[in-house]
């Protein structure tokens, strides 16, 4: 990318990353013979969705703005599962859909009602939740003891409702094949009984085979030796796996304060409002051409534009002193980074641009105080 003419604050898809991810993605289904679809949750990048619909047919939506989005802009219906369905939001849900995913027994008896007389027929999956998990985030973790996400077995029945057609599990993040592995082997095991009644099963989102070193080749083993033993159609939805290392956040160093020795640049983005996941999870984002502390002779923490206290992560160490003016590029900024942003503290919103295959950059999203004043009463 020419940074020279990208402006700041931007995020900056690389159309040439997100082609290369999807053509992975869909050589594994086509091998595997399994239907992979994205969840809207890490990546509702619209204006990018007719790039995708030549890879994937469809998206995986948690509630009924994701679920419209997907059947106004890839012109598919959803998959749609969330936590709790509200009563006036069902029969639009119905609409946009054509697999619904329900959390709960009680959530499916309340509303089988509505799709029985629905107009389209509509696959009806239950959530179940393996009580088992080896991601060790536990914001992420679905199997935490106490979870709400999914039934454990203890709370199935006997036998499954004729109506419902296939389960889903969600126990994966950032993980590799053989997670997934692990995983499926106690699925079988806590929920194999249903399988003969079924005719498919969602594997949920946390398949990242975009990572370098995932082994692509196991998960197809994997998933063909699944569908041969149970004869189940296999539907996965993963979410960072289509954006991973797609594009940056481009920032700018705004000024730079000191005290007592320590150094920090502040720029014109915010962790809090434009970078939530280094928070939450938290992990430290990588800075092209930054190393550690100790590894370069000049150390700065990083400071967000935001009046928030804790708006800030360190520390990085560069080769130069860092000037007023000069751009910073955050690695890795698309996945969830982009539909998790908020504009807290009135800060600016990023723009958001793609960088082509032919090599210039397009604004496809510019922010204004209107996007703010709207969000308000």
């Amino acid at each position: 990318m020419n940074f020279d003419q990208i402006p700041s604050p931007a995020y900056v898809i690389d159309e040439n990353k997100l082609t290369a991810n999807l053509e992975l993605i869909s050589n594994v289904a086509k091998k595997a013979g399994v239907e992979i679809i994205v969840a809207l949750k890490a990546f509702a990048g619209w204006r990018m969705f007719p790039l995708m619909n030549n890879y994937i047919k469809g998206g995986a939506a948690s509630g009924l703005q994701e679920a419209r989005l997907i059947h106004d802009e890839m012109h598919t219906p959803a998959h749609t599962y969330s936590p709790a369905f509200a009563e006036k939001d069902f029969n639009e849900v119905l609409k946009y859909s054509n697999h619904i995913i329900f959390n709960s027994l009680s959530q499916f008896h309340k509303f089988l009602p509505l799709i029985q007389k629905h107009e389209h027929p509509i696959e009806i999956g239950l959530r179940i939740n393996p009580e088992f998990s080896e991601v060790t985030t536990a914001i992420y973790n679905a199997c935490t003891p106490g979870s709400r996400l999914g039934m454990s077995i203890d709370n199935m029945p006997e036998t499954l409702p004729a109506e419902i057609t296939g389960l889903h599990f969600h126990a994966l993040c950032e993980s590799d094949s053989h997670n997934l592995e692990h995983t499926l082997k106690v699925v079988e095991q806590k929920f194999g009984k249903y399988f003969s009644s079924l005719k498919w099963i969602n594997m949920g989102g946390g398949h990242l085979m975009t990572r370098k070193g995932y082994d692509t080749e196991h998960l197809v083993k994997v998933l063909t030796d699944f569908k041969a033993k149970h004869n189940l159609k296999v539907i996965m939805e993963p979410g960072s796996a289509f954006t991973w290392e797609t594009g940056v956040l481009v920032a700018t160093v705004l000024d730079i304060v000191s005290y007592k020795g320590l150094h920090t640049a502040i720029l014109d983005v915010s962790f809090t409002a434009h970078m939530p996941d280094c928070l939450e999870m938290p992990y430290k984002p990588r800075i092209r051409g930054a190393k550690e502390p100790g590894e370069a002779p000049y150390s700065y923490r990083m400071g967000g534009v935001s009046c928030l206290s804790g708006d800030f992560m360190g520390d990085w160490a560069f080769d130069h002193e860092l000037q007023v003016g000069e751009k910073l590029i955050f690695e890795d900024m698309i996945h969830y980074t982009m539909v998790k942003t908020t504009t807290f503290n009135g800060v600016a919103h990023p723009e958001i641009g793609l960088w082509s295959k032919d090599d210039h950059y397009t604004s496809l999203r510019k922010f204004t105080y209107f996007d703010y004043k709207n969000r308000m009463m």
